[in-house]
């Protein structure tokens, strides 16, 4: 998923602050002491929010600093790709990416340490704001944390005087931590509020330059000073007589402010809060602002920002990370349309399909592969133990053939196994330019069984988070029920796996070597499959024998799933005339993106090459002649209309 924002194009806001790798304790119910496994995640009030707002269709920045070094790649990165602009990122050569541990440990109680002694968001200065990119934006976001220091104090202060000069909004998110203004110890990461006169002292002077002041009670009162939530707002009133304000109250939901405040806290623009699990409490404030933000930099009514804010923040306390977990617009329609069945939102089959296919990492809207994933063919190709030991070193050079092909063109991929191809797969994933799908199947099982374990999820835990798993079938429509039934077990256990660790799923239904197959054979299968409820990202087919074929796979996939990523064909080590005729007839399917072609490829080279009639070199001319010829036919068929 991803929303390219050009340099000059206007902004919708730019969010200023905190920027941090945080660091969720995968175990459940858990002491931090306790955890043994993280999940690493884009955090920071400030990142947070431009994540959540992207993710709703606005155009969002990120102004802070990271380190050079790999977490803050890792935030530049995955910043970018959720489609927010990073050019107001400053990469600090001196300091660190700020890290956060979290658990959590029971019901709304979340421990958490900030690394962040002098960190790269903190060095935030005067001379990183850009006027240039708040001209763009038709609002800012500064945010409490980032007026604990001078340095970064200044830089939200310019910023802001740019904005109000451009007739751009200020909005403030008091974002308040009482230990990174060193006013609780490290162990209290978790503590959220403590009286402070300082704080307030430096909070209270920006309210009135702001036009949206969003902060939970114990927030709106440090912002001023006042001792209860409704004195605070009649301060912050008297300081800032136009702005809305907008007072969050966790599961109660939100009071909305946009006039004088009477002495009933309920009077204003009340939104409930919807009744679900509260599974973790962190980050639900960065989301509910994200969906405020959607209605009120668009000019939605009060009531609808506040309902929009709510569902956002609903979503990310019933599910474990920050920003990754925070509903895009499509998944929020459909919750606001359509409800949940469950107090768990992240138990919602519904919602978690579309929060996954519409968060994916890259698109791929065309996918030519070469497969070389295979084992027992190749055994058969290498005749003894010294040939076989050699195995490895011949999957390397299908990557520098495919590799050659693809010529640093996108939509280029590989095929390949754990087994023989760990060499291979190190040589695909050095430059990140190939797509990588690897099996999980015991070559040649019928029934389906897995190779090496049968905890699938157990193996997939090591693999690279963009590696798609691949899982052939041998199934027939016809074949016996207690058959059918097994098979399909079998594959919704790797696609279990396959959500559980978040790795993309490609089923590869095999029918013709388990009994004859005309038009419909392949739509009925797929039609069962789809009841049993398996979604898979990729579908990998055998060639169709007629368009009318086609025509009922393109269908099917668009009334049981339109956000399946599409077919990719198999060869069977056909000849390539044969292959050909049948990329054809493919191509008049709209759901068919290309190929995944092995033997027909690489089988003649790598007999050749076990031999020693020919060199490495030769091996690889003669597999990038191969899999060039099918690329260059199947880009000049002439595509169906969309």
């Amino acid at each position: 998923m991803t929303n390219d924002i050009r340099a000059s194009e206007p902004l919708d806001l730019v969010t200023i602050g905190r920027a941090s790798v945080d660091l969720y304790g995968q175990q459940i119910g858990s002491r931090l002491e306790d955890v043994g496994s993280f999940a690493k995640s884009v955090g920071g009030c400030p990142a947070n929010i431009a994540v959540g707002t992207a993710r709703l269709g606005l155009r969002s920045a990120l102004l802070t600093r990271v380190g050079d070094e790999q977490m803050g790649r890792f935030l530049l990165e995955q910043l970018a790709r959720e489609g927010v602009d990073t050019s107001g990122i400053v990469t600090d050569p001196e300091r660190l990416t700020a890290l956060v541990l979290l658990a959590v440990e029971a019901e709304g109680v979340s421990p958490m340490i900030f690394y962040r002694s002098d960190c790269a968001d903190m060095a935030l200065c005067e001379a990183d704001v850009d006027p240039a990119l708040i001209a763009r934006a038709g609002a800012i976001v500064v945010t409490g944390t980032h007026f604990s220091r001078p340095e970064s104090a200044a830089a939200q202060r310019k910023a802001i005087a740019l904005a109000k000069a451009n007739g751009a909004r200020v909005i403030i998110d008091v974002d308040y931590r009482p230990n990174l203004w060193g006013l609780a110890g490290h162990a209290a990461g978790f503590e959220r509020y403590v009286k402070s006169d300082r704080v307030s002292a430096v909070l209270r002077p920006v309210l009135g330059d702001c036009d949206l002041i969003v902060g939970t009670e114990e927030e709106i009162m440090i912002a001023t000073g006042a001792d209860t939530p409704l004195a605070s707002l009649k301060t912050i009133r008297a300081l800032a007589p136009g702005a809305t304000i907008v007072l969050k109250r966790g599961a109660m939901g939100c009071v909305v402010y946009d006039g004088p405040i009477s002495d009933d806290l309920d009077d204003g623009v009340v939104g409930k809060g919807f009744e679900i699990e509260v599974f973790n409490v962190l980050g639900a404030g960065d989301a509910f602002m994200s969906g405020f933000l959607r209605g009120w930099l668009r000019g939605e009514p009060l009531a609808t920002c506040a309902t929009w804010a709510n569902a956002c923040g609903a979503f990310a306390v019933s599910r474990l990370l920050c920003s990754p977990d925070y509903p895009t617009w499509e998944e929020l329609a459909h919750f606001l349309a359509h409800g949940s069945p469950e107090r768990a939102l992240r138990k919602d089959a519904v919602l978690n399909h579309i929060h996954r296919t519409t968060t994916r990492r890259h698109d791929h809207p065309t996918m030519l592969a070469l497969a070389i994933d295979h084992r027992s063919q190749m055994e058969e190709l290498a005749v003894d133990a010294a040939q076989r030991a050699r195995i490895p070193d011949f999957k390397v050079l299908a990557v520098e053939a495919a590799r050659r092909v693809a010529a640093g063109r996108p939509g280029f991929g590989m095929l390949l196994d754990d087994k023989y191809g760990q060499k291979a797969l190190f040589s695909a994933g050095a430059g990140k330019d190939l797509w990588v799908a690897k099996p999980i199947e015991l070559p040649g099982s019928r029934p389906l069984r897995f190779e090496f374990d049968q905890d699938v999820g157990g193996r997939l835990i090591e693999w690279p988070v963009d590696h798609c798993i691949k899982v052939l079938c041998f199934f027939h429509p016809d074949d016996p029920d207690d058959l059918r039934a097994l098979q399909i077990d079998r594959l919704l256990t790797a696609q279990q796996a396959a959500r559980r660790v978040g790795r993309e799923i490609l089923i590869e239904i095999i029918a013709s070597k388990a009994g004859p197959i005309d038009d419909d054979t392949i739509p009925r299968a797929l039609t069962e499959l789809y009841d049993a409820g398996l979604m898979p990202d990729w579908w990998k087919l055998e060639p169709q024998a007629s368009p009318r074929a086609w025509a009922a796979i393109d269908a099917l996939i668009a009334a049981r799933d339109p956000r399946c990523r599409g077919v990719v064909l198999l060869g069977l080590e056909a000849p390539i005339e044969t292959l050909k005729r049948g990329f054809a007839a493919a191509k008049t399917a709209t759901r068919v993106r290309g190929f995944a072609v092995g033997r027909t490829i690489f089988a003649e080279a790598a007999r050749r090459w076990f031999a020693g009639e020919i060199d490495d070199a030769a091996a690889v001319d003669d597999m990038a002649g191969r899999f060039g010829a099918l690329v260059d036919f199947w880009l000049s068929i002439e595509p169906p209309a969309a």
